[in-house]
């Protein structure tokens, strides 16, 4: 039986309150949802189970991020579960009402011998906008994840908004990566030739599979045709690979971590790391 109970979104002078929350357990044989909650601009969707994965899906209902909104997603695998979360459309940041940046956090907790794969619709970050977005990860040492994140910096023919990312993973209690990277107006450097250049167009996959343990992948470099756009696959201490990546468009930034995501699958791993289409 699944569980449901729907916590209020609160507006305030400077925005909206939301939190999402999800958990995935692991029960005969296949992945269920005893909490699926959504609330504000959050709408939780089940989609159709892929084997023994759970599908999440989320669903857009009113324009947010915008300046002042503080929102949240939850998310749990408990042992043994396998738990997809996607987005149906691309999360477009706005310029709100008040200069105050809007907050973005995502919570995820991977237990024992469970998966957790986080594969939304790119990130937007339109003119005038000002995202501060988090990842906080905590990871069971059996624990697997694939995380893949897109940023479009700004829509066709405006210049782009401003956004902090900021991504902590643990493992077994222990830090395996911790890096923030700021882009946009007033950023000094952000589209240099040591940054981004002239690309608009910038994400990443990180994967932490048990497999990597003695056999990571080598660290490779993947270029499309000339100026457009490459992505590094290097592997971590964890066991992890990262793959970073920046194009200058989303249409090829896609592919170049579709490419990317395909070469960091291990034979000996249980995960589904397919790309997304």
């Amino acid at each position: 039986m699944t569980l449901t109970t729907s916590p209020v979104a609160t507006a305030s002078a400077v925005g909206v309150h939301a939190t999402a929350r999800i958990s995935a357990a692991f029960r005969d044989d296949t992945t269920i949802l005893p909490v699926l909650d959504g609330d504000g601009p959050f709408e939780l969707r089940r989609l159709r189970p892929r084997g023994s994965e759970a599908r999440v899906c989320v669903v857009g209902a009113m324009s947010a991020p915008l300046g002042g909104d503080r929102l949240r997603i939850e998310a749990t695998a408990h042992p043994g579960a396998r738990l997809h979360i996607t987005s149906a459309a691309a999360t477009l940041a706005l310029q709100g009402a008040t200069a105050e940046h809007a907050t973005y956090d995502i919570h995820l907790t991977v237990t024992d011998d469970a998966e957790l794969r986080w594969t939304p619709k790119p990130l937007i970050c339109a003119a005038g906008s000002n995202l501060r977005q988090t990842w906080t990860i905590d990871l069971a040492p059996t624990a697997r994840l694939v995380l893949r994140e897109e940023q479009l910096l700004g829509r066709t023919g405006e210049p782009p908004g401003q956004v902090t990312t900021r991504l902590t993973v643990r493992r077994g209690g222990r830090t395996l990566l911790d890096q923030e990277a700021t882009y946009g107006p007033g950023t000094p450097g952000w589209d240099g030739p040591a940054v981004l250049a002239n690309h608009r167009a910038t994400g990443q996959i990180l994967t932490v599979d048990p497999a990597y343990e003695n056999t990571p992948p080598d660290t490779r470099l993947l270029d499309l045709a000339p100026d457009d756009g490459h992505a590094l696959l290097a592997p971590l201490a964890g066991p992890a690979t990262l793959v970073t990546a920046a194009a200058p468009s989303g249409h090829l930034l896609r592919r170049l971590l579709n490419s990317a995501q395909a070469a960091t699958r291990h034979p000996a791993s249980t995960s589904s790391t397919h790309s997304e289409p």
